[in-house]
């Protein structure tokens, strides 16, 4: 299976504060109306199939579903998936969660989404080509496969790892492993090589003065990849 076992603790362990806006994903919530809006103005997602890999807690594929999309959430943290189930109750929304890989649902469904996320799980993950390629095996061919990670820099270093869990303490400290951060081009590389092709990459910086983050062209520290499966 292509999990660690310590980065599904670490997350496990955190799950109960996963709703809580000023908790340690207080990140997560400030970043997630941007990415929601950014996958939503490229796919267009009301109606439309949609699953979340490493749906965590499931603050992404809630609001996806809040916006009208059909979502199957996966991950393979029990603890998280309870509280993602458990909060569904409060929202009053319709997530299909489901405790399988990414591998085990693109071999039980494969071409069978319109629309795949994978947002900030790639840089946990032992083998990122294989969850790679399990998104492009799930979605159909035409639909629109989403990623997000952090590049491997030194100022990806200071500022994700440095900054964000030793200095600011937005992040509870040892969140990153500097060693799987992912460059561009390798992602790019994965990408293709499953498959997809690459339409657009785009950044995301923290103003640590405003407290803002924002969607830009720097791609320095965190970005997203927006790829098509054509065929």
């Amino acid at each position: 299976m292509n999990a660690d076992p310590a980065e599904l603790q670490k997350f496990s362990d955190l799950a109960h504060r996963w709703w809580d806006p000023e908790s340690e994903f207080k990140p997560l919530h400030q970043i997630n109306p941007l990415r929601l809006d950014w996958i939503d103005t490229n796919a267009s997602i009301a109606g439309k199939k949609v699953v979340d890999i490493g749906c965590g807690g499931g603050i992404l594929a809630e609001s996806m579903a809040a916006r009208g999309a059909q979502v199957t959430g996966v991950d393979l943290s029990d603890k998280a998936l309870g509280v993602a189930r458990l909060h569904l109750f409060e929202s009053g929304q319709q997530v299909d969660y489901r405790h399988i890989s990414a591998e085990d649902l693109a071999r039980e469904c494969p071409a069978s989404f319109d629309v795949v996320t994978c947002m900030e799980m790639l840089e946990h993950v032992p083998v990122p080509a294989s969850t790679i390629r399990a998104c492009a095996t799930l979605v159909k061919p035409g639909g629109s496969v989403f990623f997000s990670t952090l590049n491997r820099n030194l100022k990806a270093y200071l500022m994700a790892v440095v900054g964000a869990e030793y200095v600011l303490n937005l992040l509870p400290r040892g969140t990153h492993e500097y060693a799987k951060f992912i460059k561009p081009s390798e992602l790019a590389r994965y990408v293709r090589e499953a498959g997809l092709d690459v339409e657009e990459i785009i950044g995301m910086q923290y103003n640590p003065f405003s407290k803002v983050y924002s969607l830009g062209r720097d791609t320095d520290v965190n970005y997203l990849m927006r790829t098509t499966r054509n065929g």
